[in-house]
């Protein structure tokens, strides 16, 4: 016969309440109910708990198994509080995969937002490109991924949509094209060497791809790409979102023929069920997210 949980609680109760009376009235149940409980408990252990004639003193037997009964109910107390608080996310883990630009400028105010109602959820940032982090996704590594899903038809994925992100033509702040501040079309860059990145697959399909076709120099590091570009070897297209607000000597042009923009979203895998805490961030993502979006399109 195995130990009923009640059976331990009633029989702390009669402990901490001085008898079975007094424990009968807080538990609101009958004497007979919590003395039977414990003659139970007693049977199953082999052992008597009180000492006969003396309800509420312990034996030698009781008085060992009160600190650990009392440990364990404290356990089980713990227990139930934790996987409460995960259902409702409030503890756990998020692991969360993005692409550099999005987790520099988008993440933070996000995460900050996050913390202050989920304090107790741990959160793991990985950034990768585009590629890297949908693969992530599709392992299992992370539980939700931000950036332009490369494979928005992949049935395994779902993709939700947040924010437009332009393309433009980035070059020294001293450079000729830099004076056509109001945007540039693509014909106007032919002129000059074009170091392709990783985002200029957004080229492919519009008449612009020839930039990247005829271009003798490829960085795919960000961080490589703008030391390169500040060497003045060459001009680049980049999304809004990846180019640095603190760098003085390049500037970001809008590209304005063809008009380019890359979709930034929020993609999850459609077989597996995230947990609280990932679907708490998740929604947080939208809220943020297209609350900005609608902010900027106001602002135009």
């Amino acid at each position: 016969m195995d130990i009923k949980l009640q059976q331990l609680k009633y029989f702390v109760l009669v402990v901490d309440e001085g008898g079975f009376r007094a424990a009968s009235s807080k538990a609101n149940r009958s004497q007979a109910a919590l003395s039977t409980a414990v003659k139970e408990l007693e049977k199953i252990l082999g052992q008597t708990l009180f000492e006969a004639g003396h309800k509420v003193k312990l034996t030698p037997f009781g008085e060992i198994c009160l600190p650990k009964i009392r440990q364990f109910l404290n356990h089980y107390q713990s227990l139930t509080c934790d996987l409460s608080a995960a259902a409702v996310g409030q503890l756990g883990q998020v692991r969360i995969g993005s692409v550099p630009s999005v987790a520099a400028k988008l993440i933070p105010k996000v995460l900050a937002a996050f913390t202050a109602c989920h304090p107790q959820v741990e959160v793991s940032l990985i950034d990768d490109n585009a590629a890297g982090v949908e693969l992530r996704l599709l392992a299992g590594e992370v539980d939700l991924a931000l950036g332009n899903c490369l494979h928005i038809n992949d049935s395994r994925i779902d993709f939700t949509p947040l924010i437009s992100d332009p393309l433009g033509v980035v070059c020294l702040s001293d450079h000729p094209l830099a004076a056509f501040k109001n945007g540039l079309a693509w014909q106007q860059l032919e002129a000059y060497p074009f170091i392709t990145n990783g985002t200029c697959t957004l080229l492919a399909p519009t008449p612009a791809r020839v930039l990247a076709e005829s271009a003798l120099y490829s960085v795919e590091n960000i961080t490589s790409l703008f030391s390169v570009l500040e060497l003045g070897i060459g001009i680049t297209t980049l999304p809004k979102l990846a180019f640095p607000t603190d760098v003085k000597t390049l500037v970001w042009i809008p590209l304005i023929d063809p008009v380019v923009e890359r979709e930034i979203g929020i993609f999850r895998l459609l077989d597996r069920h995230i947990s609280p805490q990932a679907h708490a961030f998740f929604t947080l993502c939208q809220q943020e997210l297209m609350c900005r979006q609608e902010l900027k399109s106001e602002g135009k």
